[in-house]
């Protein structure tokens, strides 16, 4: 069976290092016969604000509805993006708030505290930029941006496992350096590929 991947780019910059990671995981899945689904941030065009909370819907803009269709669709996805101020960029974070909703990403039972999550079967590769040290990011802060994707979004919901790849610092990354962490995106897409 043919592995179908969906490649969501969560920087609102139309370049960046984001960008050339998710085309090295998209060439390595593809070089496995993988079918890709892609989207870029930068690209969608949606009111961010969940004004109402989940009292009172807003209609989804055509960029959220075809995001709800790829994540429906794909058997395992993988989000790259920068991790700003210890999380996700606010457009992206933006996406998650208006689209996994109850009744898509999980329904909470009508009595108690529990929920039921509803994107089981579905597993996920988690590509993370940063200009923070990882071993810093990991001893002084414990890894915000990670947690709050793979424990508060995607576990939430039945994803999966996750697998992470965070890499940094950027700001100082050589050319060298650079070219390691696209191969090891790569790889990461190959591995994805195969399933």
């Amino acid at each position: 069976m043919t592995a179908r991947l969906f490649i969501f780019v969560g920087h609102p910059s139309e370049t960046s290092l984001s960008h050339s990671l998710a085309d090295a995981y998209q060439r390595g899945a593809e070089s496995e016969g993988a079918e890709v689904r892609r989207m870029n941030l930068h690209e969608m065009a949606f009111d961010p604000d969940l004004t109402h909370g989940y009292i009172k819907r807003k209609d989804l803009e055509l960029s959220l509805e075809e995001w709800r269709e790829h994540i429906t669709w794909c058997s395992h996805m993988c989000w790259v993006y920068p991790q700003w101020w210890g999380g996700m960029p606010a457009k992206m974070k933006g996406v998650i708030d208006r689209a996994f909703l109850p009744g898509f990403a999980m329904n909470y039972h009508e009595k108690g505290p529990f929920w039921d999550r509803l994107l089981k079967g579905r597993s996920a590769d988690v590509i993370m930029t940063s200009d923070t040290p990882l071993f810093f990011d990991v001893l002084r802060h414990g890894r915000p941006g990670i947690k709050l994707v793979k424990n508060k979004i995607m576990d939430y919901s039945g994803i999966k496992p996750v697998r992470t790849l965070q890499v940094g610092p950027v700001k100082s990354a050589k050319d060298e350096k650079i070219q390691s962490w696209l191969r090891k995106a790569y790889n990461r897409g190959a591995d994805a590929g195969r399933r």
